[in-house]
């Protein structure tokens, strides 16, 4: 996919720098939208469950096809796709931590209290896998100006039921409706400045860090696929949330499937 492409034009890296600051930003725009959702529409909790199965599904694909399996035929023989697995797995995870502990744990009883003390958890999470999600974008219209339509559906699709959720927890703690977006403008805004990095920083980068670069993203996702979507789409969505799960996994899938033939 190409945004500027067409255009004549003297300075290529500019053009180039502003397509990985466009599709960054279109990538996580998904956080504003469900910042407006969650202000504006009051979702039961098997729709959010859903939602956020759907996402998961999605990223899943993402994480095996469009990060992992690269990685590793980037920097095949190396051990970098390993190093940065499990690098990505490990921050997320000490820094999920060191947040539960600032924040004195999770001990909140009841519907409001209980969505208010993930807020903070599911910022880091969008944070921490989203930024080099938008790196891998800079990184994709380095190697040829364009990105993957496959990765760029899954951080769309996965970033609405989060913000929506952490929407819902800050509205419980009594966050006002310019807040709530505020704050999902400047994440968008940062993630879309991390794509250009992705494209200015790490185009110049070795195969090795390139692949060190997808695998920490795929680490950092897994981790928060593990400790909080999926959990949290299980609870909300109950069975149902296996099948879009699936679901998502398989459009996904068939987007990877049709970009390559």
């Amino acid at each position: 996919m190409r945004l500027f492409g067409g255009i004549p034009t003297t300075d290529r890296g500019l053009v180039h720098m502003l397509n990985a600051f466009f599709w960054g930003l279109l990538a996580t725009s998904s956080l504003i939208v469900g910042g407006l959702i969650a202000c504006r529409f009051t979702l039961g909790n098997r729709t959010l469950g859903a939602i956020m199965a759907f996402g998961a599904g999605t990223l899943i694909s993402a994480v095996s096809y469009e990060l992992t399996f690269e990685s590793i035929q980037v920097g095949k023989g190396t051990g970098y796709p390993a190093f940065g697995l499990f690098a990505g797995a490990l921050v997320f995870y000490l820094s999920d931590r060191l947040i539960e502990r600032f924040r004195g744990g999770d001990h909140a009883e009841g519907g409001g209290s209980a969505h208010s003390k993930l807020v903070i958890p599911m910022v880091l999470a969008i944070i921490l896998d989203g930024i080099p999600e938008s790196i891998v974008i800079g990184l994709g219209i380095s190697e040829g100006g364009h990105i993957s339509l496959a990765m760029l559906v899954a951080v769309f699709i996965s970033n609405l039921p989060e913000a929506i959720a952490g929407s819902i927890g800050m509205k419980a703690g009594g966050a006002g409706r310019r807040r709530i977006l505020l704050l999902w403008v400047i994440i968008a805004l940062v993630c879309a400045l991390a794509s250009i990095a992705g494209f200015s920083l790490f185009g110049a980068a070795s195969d090795r860090w390139l692949s060190f670069i997808q695998a920490f993203a795929g680490g950092a996702i897994l981790m928060m696929l593990a400790n909080s979507m999926i959990p949290e789409a299980y609870e909300h969505g109950g069975k149902l949330a296996g099948v879009f799960t699936v679901l998502g996994f398989a459009i996904s899938v068939t987007i990877v499937v049709l970009e390559r033939t």
